[in-house]
């Protein structure tokens, strides 16, 4: 399974593509969007969007994973951020691509370990799963973890899905913050 992760954000949109069979992972590719800042605020949407609809065509991946953003101090950025992920989705729907959304926490949770991790070890981690020569960029590497955590997550939600069809509304299952809920 080809996994095509991103890390959106209006002034860098970093990407990240692996290889997943099992639990074995080979890095592929990754990258960061530099948007000119100097842009008014559509065009540099539409920078993300050409420029992930681009990745998505020439990685052809098999699935996306897209970090869901929250809240944050400051209303504005976040309304801000939540643009530039629109963009992102936009372009990953565009590929026809299933596009499965994780939080940050669950993202640090699923590479380093704990939900807490700060931002270098997440790229120490990224670095060592993915077997790299040299740490990857900030950006670069938050889109491989969002990856790697589709790889390592994403099999056993696809399991619990199919599970909970075949037991019907009744025995509906689903994983909750990493944990098995009925």
């Amino acid at each position: 399974m080809r996994v095509l992760g991103i890390d959106p954000g209006l002034r860098r949109t970093g990407f990240g593509v692996i290889d997943a069979d099992g639990m074995r992972l080979r890095y592929v590719a990754s990258g960061t969007i530099v948007v000119p800042p100097a842009l008014p605020l559509p065009e540099r949407l539409k920078v993300i969007l050409d420029n992930l609809r681009q990745v998505a065509r020439d990685m052809r991946p098999d699935v996306a994973a897209l970090e869901i953003v929250f809240l944050n101090t400051n209303p504005a950025s976040t309304l801000l951020l939540g643009q530039a992920r629109g963009a992102a989705l936009c372009a990953l729907a565009d590929s026809a691509l299933d596009v499965h959304e994780y939080t940050a926490l669950q993202i640090k949770k699923a590479v380093v370990g704990t939900g807490r991790a700060a931002k270098e070890q997440v790229q120490m981690m990224v670095q060592h799963l993915l077997s790299l020569d040299g740490a990857p960029a900030p950006d670069s590497a938050d889109a491989l973890a969002c990856a790697i955590c589709h790889a390592h997550v994403g099999p056993l939600q696809g399991k619990l899905e199919r599970l909970g069809a075949s037991l019907g509304a009744a025995g509906r299952t689903r994983l909750r913050n990493g944990r098995l809920v009925g």
